[in-house]
C-alpha cells in the first residue's frame, strides 16, 4: 500500500499581475496570491461595462452608466445594488458583507469600499476604489 503525503497547498488562489509589473528573480510577469487575487478580481468585476468582453456580453456592471446620474440617495442606492449582484453573479469566491458608498461631490466622484467573507480561506478582507466621472 502506498503512503500518500498529506500536505495543505501555500496558496489557494493565484492570478498574474495586471499591471504587468515584472519579476525581478525570475524576469517573469508578476503574481498575485489569495486576498490580493480576489481584490484584483473583484475590481475588474466592478469596472467592466456590459458589452466590453466578446461573448459575454453580461459580464461585468454597467456602473459607469450612474456616474451620471444625479449625486443623491437613489443613485448611491442603485450602485449598492448594482455591485451586490455583480459580485453575486461572477464571484463566487466571495459573500459580500457591505458595501459603503461616500460622493465625494468636491472631486466628482464615488468612494466605494467593500467588505466582504473569503469563502475557501475564511477570512474577512475588503477592497476599496474610487470611481470619478471624467467627461
Amino acid at each position: 500500500m502506498a503512503v500518500q503525503p498529506n500536505f495543505q497547498r501555500k496558496n489557494v488562489y493565484k492570478d498574474f499581475d495586471l499591471s504587468l509589473t515584472r519579476n525581478p528573480l525570475t524576469n517573469d510577469i508578476g503574481t498575485k496570491t489569495d486576498a490580493a487575487a480576489i481584490n484584483q478580481s473583484v475590481k475588474n468585476i466592478i469596472l467592466t461595462n456590459f458589452y466590453e468582453r466578446p461573448f459575454q456580453p453580461n459580464f461585468g456592471s454597467n456602473i459607469s452608466g450612474l456616474l451620471f446620474e444625479p449625486a443623491d440617495a437613489i443613485t448611491i442606492a442603485d450602485m449598492r445594488q448594482v455591485i451586490y449582484t455583480c459580485l453575486a453573479n461572477y464571484e463566487p469566491r466571495v459573500q459580500v458583507k457591505a458595501v459603503v458608498i461616500r460622493d465625494l461631490i468636491e472631486q466628482n466622484s464615488y468612494h466605494i469600499e467593500i467588505q466582504y467573507d473569503l469563502k475557501d480561506v475564511e477570512k474577512e478582507d475588503s477592497t476599496s476604489l474610487v470611481l470619478e466621472r471624467l467627461r
